[in-house]
């Protein structure tokens, strides 16, 4: 089966094409980050138009790259929630019209559902069951997956994201937009454990992070401690407190992996302290998809396709192009 897979839910465009016989066999992305990093956010106006300019290119090179055309697809998956709606629109709406053209069913893909399904690319021998932590900037959930692609949600922030977090710490350090990879470097040359950062609800499968994001901001201003010291301390702790409810959620459904996905899943740190956590479980193998699958991208939009297909759950071409429609019950 060969898909075609669209993504185009925030600041990044991306197509790709995923064959379930030889695996992905191209993958063209456009990110808008260095666009963005000017207003220190995503303004989703900007980001819907620079979609609109780059989605049909991205197509053709895509195909040209595969050395296929569209009526070699057998599917066509997009991501359809969640996101930016005006950004969503314009996925949408371009895999309707293509689906519509060339006669192919359209997959409705949950976005996070996806970011979990991105490890199944990186190790193919890697099924459900297992228990999921999607870590991003929108997001931090803890989800557990069954044999038949179930999905149940554990946990999840009441506030901030994870990665929101580090955009924020990095803004108040004076770092850029996007934070993450400011924080990491200057995390590098602190100690992590200088600085002791209050853990919300110990012991229990749910996130707060807003409580730790007011505690770096007063430690700044106090001026005691340096900023890569601060920096590691506070990255340690956004990764301690991600492993401890993780892996406490994968003991309470017995399960004996874990997939860690999301664009914050390609900290060094985080990725350290969940491996070194494993270590003290007999049974836990930990799995993370290679850092350019964290980030969003169209080839775990496609896989994800191909794995929901089953389900036919298509979307309607003469509906609404932002139909809510999909093939999970994620919310």
């Amino acid at each position: 089966m060969i898909v075609l897979g669209i993504e185009s839910s925030c600041d990044e465009t991306s197509v790709a094409v995923y064959s379930s016989e030889k695996g992905t066999l191209c993958s063209r992305t456009f990110s808008q980050a260095d666009i963005h990093a000017s207003f220190g956010g995503v303004i989703p106006e900007v980001a819907s138009r620079n979609h609109i300019q780059k989605i049909e290119p991205l197509y053709h090179a895509c195909m040209k790259d595969a050395a296929l055309t569209g009526m070699d697809l057998d599917i066509i998956g997009v991501t359809n929630a969640p996101g930016l709606i005006g950004a969503l629109f314009v996925g949408v709406s371009f895999a309707k019209g293509l689906g519509y053209a060339l006669h192919k069913p359209v997959v409705p893909v949950h976005h996070l559902a996806a970011h979990i399904l991105a490890a199944e690319l990186s190790y193919p021998d890697l099924k459900p069951p297992y228990t999921a932590l999607i870590v991003s900037g929108g997001h931090t959930h803890i989800f557990d997956i069954d044999e038949a692609l179930n999905f149940t949600l554990i946990g999840r922030t009441i506030d901030d994201a994870a990665g929101e977090v580090f955009d924020k710490t990095a803004k108040v350090m004076g770092g850029p937009y996007p934070g993450g990879i400011f924080i990491q470097n200057l995390a590098e040359k602190g100690n992590r454990h200088a600085v002791k950062f209050p853990q919300a609800f110990k012991g229990e499968i749910k996130f707060s992070f807003s409580g730790l994001k007011t505690a770096v901001m007063n430690t700044i201003q106090k001026e005691q401690f340096c900023l890569e010291d601060i920096a590691a301390s506070f990255q340690w702790t956004v990764a301690s407190t991600l492993a401890d409810k993780t892996f406490q959620a994968a003991s309470l459904f017995k399960r004996d992996k874990i997939v860690v996905g999301g664009g914050v899943a390609a900290n060094q740190e985080i990725r350290r302290v969940f491996n070194e956590r494993a270590e003290s479980y007999e049974n836990i193998n930990v799995y993370f998809p290679e850092p350019a699958r964290c980030t969003d991208n169209g080839e775990m939009i496609a896989y994800a396709a191909y794995r929901f297909y089953r389900f036919r759950n298509f979307l309607n071409y003469k509906g609404s192009a932002y139909d809510t429609k999909h093939s999970i019950g994620l919310l």
